[in-house]
């Protein structure tokens, strides 16, 4: 017939699930069933009195020797039902389940079953379709439309059974819509290696390994059942559809979900509420999917928010995210991403965390009317402002916020901790480095801070790394110093000059001649693709704030790998490299990583001594624990690269005491940059007296983070005054 409805015999409902399998192997169709639910129960046969109370109730089956139970069998609990298949069912006594305001009597009522097993005490009421699976104990499924499992079913991952069609396999188009980037789901995957798999695609070998890595996870035989963990709810639900459903899952109003693997534990419980469409998809643990929320070919890691319409399509969302109200198409997201507003648009880019778009801001690929091969990448902290519009191809250091407006071409902005406005009437791009330090400091505090608190992961496979002055922002400074230098210097040379004699210039104006550049702009290139002039705003200060920032991170690094005890720094100390390599890390999903460490791991993967994904998520457990050694390595790399001296041992004591000044130079920076807005006369005037305004927003003295920071100097104050002490004292001696 021409809508492909065919009849067969009713006897054979509810069988043949596995039907090729049984063609070729000669085992039972149910071999994988029995597999997926071990679960240690003594199934029976209904008793005859069993079936005549059944009967009695309006229930229904083609075979009443297909209907197993449990020792523990009420049949009074089961109403209206129709059963097909093999049918078996754990304990049914007589309590309520109660989630929220929801109150049901334990049994299965008023629904058509086919295939199914069930654990203890579940309640089953209204299901008009519930078809091959193996549900849990304690699980309320109440008004579901239709919940079925098909026997090629993949629950998300990419895998293909056997003798499927090559165009079946589903992947995720990350980074660029052209597909030149994509990946395979599976059930596991991290945000690094998402990373991983789309970089290097001129590497052959390495891309071949990692579908290799993929396809070695994946049992391609069909017949598997779905799965809905204990304790899970699911409710006044139109259609499910190849789902595998972990623990403590709410489910609540959800129109279609359809090819999923949904993570859950009782820990970290996931929800999906009201007019949400999921189709092809990984969900994480903890994660809330609520309000008419459309998501296509995605990941969404641990602890992520989708909400209020959000359109998440052929993208990966990191851990501890929320996109609510807009749009993300063909996007690798790092943990720690927030967006928020309903105009707001993302498209072909790879944001590395921490990042928070704002309303308006469209940062999509322009095909200019020939392929849509354009992508983004931004470092940790992007910030786009309000109604930004960015042009693909560009690229942007760690924490760059972007000025309202529209951006005509291409940016290469190298320089972290940046303010970048398009000077329309000035025809000119404006660049402020240094601007969170010189005017917003609460802001980039508080970033870095919440990310720490807002990580909920149970299982960090990932450590992920949230401060303002990590291995990939000393990088970025270190570069931007030197481009600092260059520019001051081309000021006063023509482009003639030798590119060391310019920028030794530049360096001595910037350090000695600060007079020669009293209200001067320094003019940069190499920043967008134009002909027009990018102006650097405040280099004097911006320069003088990224060198104390070096020596600072020196400071901190030494605290950090010798956890406070001296005699451990002492020994970190004889034994650094005298001339160690100053070398790039690599943001990996969160996680930063010396380029170094990275490039042995893909050769590693290519020689074949790592040939797994698990092997890969072991590498980034045994990567961190070094992390403390190798950030103090870089950190005096930097510092001898800035600096070109490598006294900087015999003036420990003195980078100490520098690094509790800076310490409360950020925090006294915090609290005036918060103070801005009680002082300001315009963001008061809506306010009758002080009172009210401090009763809406609070007294500036109570402020939460404040007080944090200034409780965490004074902390960080007293362990390095104990240091300096224990450091002279042996010092002293020494002599």
């Amino acid at each position: 017939m021409m809508n492909g409805v065919t009849k067969k015999p009713l006897e054979q409902l509810g069988y043949g699930f596995t039907r090729h399998q049984q063609q070729n192997g000669n085992r039972d169709e149910y071999h994988i069933r029995n597999q997926q639910n071990p679960k240690a129960i003594t199934y029976r046969n209904l008793t005859a009195k069993e079936i005549e109370v059944l009967v009695r109730n309006r229930n229904l089956s083609d075979d009443w020797n297909q209907i197993r139970v449990s020792d523990v069998f009420n049949p009074n609990l089961i109403y209206n039902c129709k059963f097909f298949g093999l049918i078996r069912i754990g304990r049914l006594e007589p309590f309520a389940l109660e989630h929220h305001n929801l109150q049901v009597p334990v049994g299965l009522y008023n629904s058509t079953i086919i295939s199914c097993d069930f654990g203890d005490n579940v309640v089953v009421d209204n299901v008009n379709y519930l078809s091959h699976y193996i549900v849990g104990d304690e699980v309320m499924l109440v008004n579901i439309n239709e919940m079925v499992t098909t026997p090629t079913a993949k629950f998300g991952n990419g895998m293909l059974k056997k003798g499927e069609d090559p165009s079946r396999r589903i992947e995720i188009e990350l980074c660029n819509e052209n597909g030149g980037r994509k990946i395979i789901p599976f059930e596991g995957i991290l945000p690094g290696d998402a990373y991983l798999w789309s970089r290097d695609r001129a590497d052959e070998k390495l891309q071949e390994k990692y579908l290799e890595f993929t396809e070695a996870r994946f049992d391609t035989r069909a017949g598997y059942y779905g799965t809905i963990g204990s304790s899970t709810v699911i409710k006044n639900t139109k259609m499910i559809k190849d789902v595998r459903i972990g623990e403590g899952v709410y489910i609540k109003g959800a129109n279609k979900i359809k090819n999923i693997t949904i993570q859950s534990s009782l820990e970290a419980p996931t929800q999906i509420g009201e007019g949400c469409e999921l189709v092809n998809g990984i969900i994480g643990e903890g994660c809330r999917i609520f309000y008419g929320v459309k998501a296509v070919r995605f990941i969404m890691a641990s602890h992520s928010q989708l909400k209020y319409g959000a359109r998440l399509i052929n993208s990966f969302l990191g851990n501890n995210s929320t996109i609510s109200c807009c749009e993300v198409l063909n996007s690798l997201i790092f943990p720690g991403h927030e967006q928020h507003h309903n105009n707001s648009f993302l498209c072909a880019s790879l944001l590395m965390g921490q990042s928070n778009m704002a309303a308006g801001a469209t940062i999509g690929s322009n095909h200019n009317s020939r392929s849509a091969d354009g992508e983004l990448v931004a470092g940790r902290g992007f910030w786009p402002g309000l109604c930004v519009s960015l042009k693909h191809n560009s690229k942007l250091a760690s924490f760059v916020l972007l000025a309202k407006g529209d951006y005509p071409a291409e940016l290469n902005m190298t320089i972290p901790f940046s303010l970048v406005a398009n000077d329309v009437q000035n025809n000119q791009l404006v660049v402020m480095p240094a601007y969170w330090f010189l005017h917003n400091m609460y802001a980039l505090m508080r970033n870095c801070r919440k990310s720490v608190k807002r990580d909920q992961r149970l299982e960090k496979k990932q450590h992920l790394h949230y401060g303002f002055l990590e291995p990939d922002t000393v990088y970025e400074l270190v570069q931007a110093i030197r481009d600092f230098e260059t520019w001051t210097g081309q000021k006063f040379f023509d482009l003639n000059e030798p590119q060391e004699t310019v920028r030794e210039t530049g360096k001595r104006i910037l350090t000695s001649r600060k007079d020669l550049l009293d209200d001067q702009d320094v003019v940069a290139n190499g920043l967008e693709n134009s002909d027009r002039p990018v102006v650097i705003r405040k280099i004097v200060e911006a320069y003088d704030i990224f060198r104390r920032l070096i020596r600072y991170n020196l400071a901190i690094s030494l605290i950090g790998a010798s956890e406070g005890d001296l005699e451990n720094l002492d020994s970190l100390v004889e034994g650094m490299e005298p001339d160690s390599e100053f070398e790039p890390w690599e943001n990996v999903g969160g996680q930063l990583i010396p380029l170094s460490a990275l490039n042995d791991l893909k050769s590693a993967i290519k020689s074949g001594e790592i040939n797994s994904w698990e092997d890969i998520h072991t590498f980034y457990l045994e990567v961190e624990r070094s992390y403390n050694q190798n950030r103090l390595k870089q950190a005096i790399a930097a510092f001898r690269a800035v600096f070109e001296t490598q006294d900087w041992i015999d003036s420990l004591d003195a980078f100490l005491e520098e690094s509790v000044e800076t310490m409360k130079w950020i925090t006294d920076g915090i609290y005036e940059s918060r103070a801005k807005d009680y002082h300001n006369g315009f963001r008061a005037m809506t306010y009758d007296s002080e009172e009210e305004m401090e009763n809406v927003v609070g007294k500036l003295e109570d402020n939460d983070f404040i007080r944090e920071s200034r409780a965490e100097t004074e902390k960080f104050e007293g362990n390095i005054r104990r240091i300096i002490k224990i450091y002279k004292e042996s010092t002293v001696l020494d002599d």
